[in-house]
């Protein structure tokens, strides 16, 4: 295995505050945004991604003000996404501190959002985040869906993720929303899959619950682990999985 795997907490952001829910319902409260984030910071985490889950077009500024304040705090690598519907949007974010957009629902619609993205910063600030779930009719496969997990598109998501790259994308984060909150481990057959058919860094988002998860999302060919529900609430430190991690062989910064 060559490059070192990223241990990614993930902040969703919603009216300022950090949340947290089980397959995008049911949020519970997880603290200040800039507070957790220069935490996890000191803790060791390698990077962060926060999502502005109920972005509207205030949601925007929100997004903006946020990546304002955590560039004072925190000196890892984060990425933003959330309501950026426009390549301007995209250099707001980055203009603000962050290191890399994350784009979703907008993308789907226009997804020449990321030609231009790329074209414009480089792949490696456009991230091409990915919510989906399981064809509910029993058939293989996964769909894609948007804003916050409220619409299917009907869009296979392994076929998605190969235009995204064709596109210009830099690395996907896929959240499963079968697994999200569940703590029960990530969708490892989605991972594999989409691992199968492009080449792009995969984070695996969606479901983790104890690092064994982690381990096994890498395994399955994921470069990065992304996680929240276990590091908001103090059932492992950023340490201690990066610890379990390298025990199964895992590389780790």
């Amino acid at each position: 295995m060559g490059l070192k795997v990223r241990i990614i907490p993930c902040l969703d952001v919603n009216a300022g505050r950090v949340v947290k829910g089980t397959k995008f319902k049911d949020l519970r409260d997880a603290g200040d945004p800039v507070e957790l984030a220069a935490l996890y910071d000191r803790e060791g985490a390698d990077e962060l991604v926060f999502y502005d889950i109920t972005a509207s077009h205030e949601g925007r500024e929100t997004a903006a003000r946020l990546a304002r304040a955590t560039a004072e705090e925190v000196f890892i690598p984060y990425t933003i996404g959330g309501g950026v519907r426009t390549a301007d949007d995209m250099r707001a974010m980055l203009r603000a501190g962050a290191d890399k957009v994350s784009v979703n629902s907008a993308a789907v619609r226009t997804p020449d959002l990321i030609d231009t993205g790329a074209e414009r910063f480089g792949s490696q600030c456009v991230v091409l985040s990915v919510d989906v779930k399981r064809k509910e009719d029993g058939r293989r496969g996964w769909e894609v869906y948007l804003n916050g997990g409220r619409v299917n598109t009907g869009i296979d998501a392994v076929e998605w993720c190969v235009e995204g790259e064709k596109r210009g994308a830099g690395e996907y984060v896929l959240n499963s929303m079968d697994a999200d909150g569940t703590e029960v481990g990530y969708d490892l057959d989605l991972i594999s899959e989409i691992a199968g058919r492009t080449s792009l860094p995969i984070i695996a988002s969606g479901g983790a619950g104890h690092p064994d998860h982690m381990v096994s999302a890498v395994r399955a060919g994921a470069s990065a682990v992304l996680a929240a529900s276990i590091f908001h609430f103090n059932e492992w430190t950023i340490a201690d999985t990066k610890a379990k991690l390298a025990e199964a062989g895992i590389p780790v910064r």
